[in-house]
């Protein structure tokens, strides 16, 4: 007996934004099925004069266009998911207009330690009507904020998810890609109810 044919996986492409070293490009890199394309260069004297490094004095690299990756899973609904990691600069930002392009949905990182970094980010998200998750990046050593405190910080409709992860552990990531998919489809049902009334 041939076993049955495996449904096709859906696609989809989601972002994975926030501020200047909040842990995107380590994200990916720990739940991407794939090795992820990554464009990261040496910070220079010249970009730590314009680049603020405070609360990250250790970082030594940043990425300068996207990263990517991709994952999926054939249960409980089988899906293919395109990661794209936007640049957390502001000299970068106008990138991620392109970047957005056909996207379902995006992840905004956020660190407690410098939660303006990723205002932006929402700000972008909510302007292009793309529904959003934020994700608290749990960095070693630091407080953790309740996630209501963290909405209140970010003004987000008390319908937006807010959880933490551990952008270096790939369940951690998985379990917020999993949110947001699920979230995306939620307001996608809405909208198309909406359209439909």
């Amino acid at each position: 007996m041939t076993p049955s044919p495996q449904p096709a996986r859906a696609i989809a492409k989601l972002l994975i934004a926030g501020g200047f070293g909040v842990g995107k490009t380590t994200a990916i890199g720990s739940v991407s099925d794939i090795t992820p394309l990554r464009t990261e260069e040496v910070l220079t004297a010249q970009s730590t004069a314009i680049d603020s490094l405070a609360g990250i004095e250790d970082k030594t690299t940043t990425t300068v266009a996207f990263d990517f990756g991709r994952v999926g899973w054939d249960a409980p609904t089988p899906v293919e998911l395109y990661l794209f990691g936007t640049p957390g600069q502001p000299r970068f930002w106008d990138f991620w207009h392109d970047l957005s392009e056909g996207a379902h949905g995006a992840v905004v990182l956020a660190d407690t330690r410098r939660l303006k970094s990723s205002f932006p980010a929402v700000d972008f998200f909510e302007q292009r009507g793309l529904p959003f998750v934020i994700a608290i990046n749990v960095f070693p050593g630091t407080r953790r904020r309740p996630p209501d405190e963290v909405r209140e910080a970010f003004a987000v409709d008390t319908q937006v998810p807010v959880l933490f992860c551990d952008a270096r552990n790939a369940d951690s990531v998985a379990r917020v890609l999993i949110t947001l998919a699920e979230y995306a489809a939620t307001v996608a049902s809405a909208n198309s109810a909406l359209l439909d009334a």
